[in-house]
């Protein structure tokens, strides 16, 4: 039931976009080990699936080097030869937009490489990380949820909100065990956060003071825009309305997301970057000041730096006069870098490509070298990050990953 979309995985990396912070909501699921693809893909295995459920399908993804699969599952299981054919052209339709296949990141990536050295290191490595284009009230509520967090822990709050306060859509068997289902659940409409009730549950759920950002978050956009679904799908007038900030110029579009609570730069350009086509912002954190400090030349603080709204336009400047109009896209592949749970990808990929340049017996002889040649912090080692105090220590336990 998939079809087949000719993609490299050099222009798109489920692996590592899917996992690198922008959206919380996928299901990344292990295929049986012998999963061999189609015939005419060299017997190349799918190693994964990867499911995201909206608000009237799932979407199933598996991905080899040279091709993306994709299909959708519908909660009435019997449809139409020609009512399927129409819901497969909108999966495709969508999944253009929201990977935003227009975009040539091979082509980015060469051009980021000639530009910055220290890019060019990564390049080989971390192929594929492209940003998504998301839709604007979802990434938002994610970011809410991202302050002060990680990756992990907010995809379990993202994941627990759609859990409690949307109806599940349709079930579907995990690939390794059919016999185990697995229950999806669009992501909630803002009028149903927007009521008083919202902010006791999330607390019981864990959000903490994320809580009251949600649901007043939610308040707001209801108050200004109304509740009333709109004859076009499923969305209320304020997901409508966030949409149109995508219209408007980088700081028009800040100043609105500016308004909400629980909503500073940081996670206001997060969302412009990642769901309102606004390539060119670098969101700031600790991770990007460290990398701007380390690799760019911007001067550094002895002690921890406080992230002033000077320094937070400094740092911006640097990266978006190094990399241009999608300086966003390019911090990405840094950032991603960055992360812990990143620490050994993409080595094999690398090796291969010494291999294929200095002509040695083997891949691992290559990683040798590679270390040897390249400065250990820039190729295999996590880059530095200030050290979280004795309270944030004890209250989020990967800080590696920390979104802020």
């Amino acid at each position: 039931g998939f079809h087949a979309l000719p993609l490299s995985v050099a222009q798109l990396s489920l692996a590592a976009v899917l996992k690198c912070g922008q959206s919380f909501r996928w299901s990344i699921l292990p295929l049986p080990e012998r999963n061999p693809v189609a015939e005419g893909e060299n017997d190349e295995l799918l190693t994964h699936e990867y499911r995201l459920c909206l608000r009237d399908r799932v979407v199933c993804l598996q991905q080899t080097s040279s091709t993306l699969f994709y299909r959708s599952y519908f909660s009435d299981t019997a449809p139409t030869p020609a009512e399927e054919a129409r819901r497969e052209a909108e999966t495709l339709v969508w999944l253009k937009d929201y990977f935003q296949l227009d975009v040539d990141l091979e082509k980015l990536y060469k051009e980021w490489a000639l530009k910055d050295a220290v890019f060019a290191k990564f390049q080989d490595r971390f192929k594929g990380i492209r940003i998504l284009r998301q839709d604007p009230w979802e990434n938002l509520i994610s970011f809410i949820c991202s302050s002060n967090n990680n990756i992990t822990r907010i995809s379990k709050m993202v994941q627990n909100l759609c859990k409690h306060f949307s109806p599940p859509l349709l079930s579907l068997p995990d690939p390794c065990n059919p016999e185990e289902m697995t229950t999806y659940h669009p992501f909630p409409n803002p009028s149903v956060l927007a009521t008083s009730e919202v902010n006791a549950t999330l607390r019981s759920l864990g959000f903490g003071y994320r809580a009251e950002y949600i649901q007043r978050t939610a308040k707001m956009l209801v108050d200004a825009q109304g509740a009333e679904p709109l004859t076009s799908g499923y969305r209320e007038p304020s997901e409508i309305w966030l949409e149109t900030l995508r219209k408007v110029d980088t700081a028009a579009a800040r100043e609105e997301l500016m308004k909400f609570v629980g909503v500073g730069r940081k996670v206001a350009d997060c969302v412009l970057l990642m769901s309102m086509d606004k390539s060119e912002v670098v969101p700031v954190d600790t991770h990007v000041y460290q990398i701007a400090v380390k690799h760019y030349g911007l001067k550094g603080s002895s002690g921890k730096a406080t992230m002033t709204p000077k320094l937070y336009d400094d740092v911006n400047g640097k990266m978006q006069s190094l990399w241009g109009d999608y300086a966003g896209w390019a911090h990405s592949v840094l950032f991603t870098a960055d992360l812990k749970i990143f620490s050994n990808y993409g080595l094999e990929a690398a090796a291969s490509t010494s291999l294929s340049k200095t002509h040695l017996a083997s891949p691992t002889k290559a990683l040798q070298k590679l270390a040897i040649d390249d400065p250990p912090d820039v190729l295999t080692s996590p880059l530095p990050v200030p050290s979280p105090s004795p309270l944030k220590r004890k209250a989020e336990r990967a800080p590696s990953d920390a979104i802020d």
